[in-house]
């Protein structure tokens, strides 16, 4: 007689109310079925939370929100229709050689901004400015480069900016375009497009406590052979015009992958606890993972430790001043800054919630390759390990 294996109980994903008034901002803003894949949910999750929040909604809140809702798609139902005027007049001509856009775009000129004729037909800026210089006539060596300029200028707008020569090169490359870094690092050059810089900026928890601190079990030992062996987490704080906005995350050392996050107006021990708890579910509730941070008061506090302990995590702490303890959450923090943030001009917290949220859920997680994991994303890199 054989004996039938035990079934598995199959745990659900959970997710935070953060993480999910980001993503129906999101869904609002690129649609369901769009945001569902993106985030890798099902469209029936966005719909359920969506139906949730419209319940908790009182009238006026639901008036003011369609109100903003139609003020922003008139704006671009105005932007669409030039787009689409643009459109129809350019049928044919996106497939065309560059010298044929940039002759379409000389002919439109004078009825459209040059910005978004570019655009429309895929072509740089700077590459239509060169053709136009030399009268519309190209040498063989011309055509090449142009062609050339286009596949890397479509490239780096495509990741809106955030990579360099080393990341464009690798993603060609999977579009078929086997070409060396130097000569994609020329081409940006050339047009003048430069990868987002770097700019310094200061810790911002506060260690001058009489709260009791862990002893540092990672020891700035960074390499994890499986998930959930070894969490990093800190805080870090973002300007707008409207005030500080606070950002709390935690990342997987495995694949460098951001496990949990979350924002608040005020750096309280509640951020941190939430951050946690965010990637308890994310990982289905694990045991005795190492969970990594500074010195701050927030994670000293007893409502963080609390929950370390209740849920069988081993707290590890960075000794006192050494910012290299926590290096792996300080260089997310700074490719936030230089890649999402430095150089836009965010004036409200809502907006840097949706600018941070689709940074880490849509980009850093999904689409930005990692040096330290074979420049690969952090969720291709998990997939190819499970597979």
């Amino acid at each position: 007689m054989t004996r039938q294996a035990p079934s598995m109980k199959k745990t659900r994903n959970r997710y935070s109310p953060e993480f999910k008034d980001e993503a129906l901002a999101l869904a609002d803003r690129i649609g369901v079925t769009a945001a569902a894949r993106e985030l890798g949910l099902q469209t029936s999750q966005l719909y359920q939370w969506r139906a949730k929040a419209q319940q908790k909604a009182n009238t006026s809140e639901r008036e003011q929100a369609l109100a903003d809702e139609n003020a922003r798609l008139k704006r671009q139902l105005a932007e669409k229709a030039e787009e689409l005027e643009i459109g129809k007049k350019s049928r044919g001509v996106f497939r065309e050689k560059p010298e044929v856009k940039y002759a379409f775009i000389h002919q439109h000129h004078q009825a459209f901004p040059i910005q978004r004729l570019c655009r429309s037909v895929g072509v740089a800026r700077s590459g239509y400015y060169a053709w136009r210089q030399c009268g519309g006539l190209s040498s063989a060596r011309h055509h090449r480069q142009a062609a050339l300029d286009y596949r890397v200028a479509s490239a780096f707008h495509r990741k809106q900016g955030r990579s360099g020569a080393p990341r464009l090169t690798l993603d060609l490359k999977d579009e078929g375009l086997s070409i060396n870094r130097k000569t994609v690092a020329a081409s940006l050059r050339r047009q003048g497009l430069h990868a987002k810089a770097a700019r310094r900026f200061k810790a911002t928890t506060n260690s001058r406590h009489g709260l009791p601190v862990a002893p540092n079990l990672l020891q700035q030992d960074f390499v994890a052979k499986a998930p959930n062996r070894k969490w990093v987490g800190d805080i870090t704080y973002l300007w707008t015009n409207e005030g500080w906005l606070y950002l709390a995350v935690l990342l997987d050392l495995y694949s460098r992958k951001v496990i949990g996050w979350a924002m608040r107006e005020r750096m309280t021990a509640d951020l941190v606890v939430d951050a946690l708890q965010m990637a308890l579910w994310n990982r289905r509730m694990p045991k005795g993972v190492i969970v990594h941070s500074d010195r701050g008061s927030q994670y000293c506090s007893v409502l963080y430790q609390s929950m370390l302990a209740r849920h069988g995590l081993h707290c590890s702490m960075s000794a006192k001043g050494n910012c290299y303890d926590n290096a792996c959450a300080e260089s997310f923090f700074h490719s936030l800054k230089v890649e999402a943030i430095h150089g836009e001009r965010i004036r409200t917290r809502e907006q840097m919630r949706q600018q941070v949220f689709e940074y880490i859920e849509l980009d850093y997680n999904r689409q930005r390759r990692h040096s330290a994991i074979g420049m690969i994303s952090p969720v291709a890199f998990e997939a190819r390990m499970i597979a």
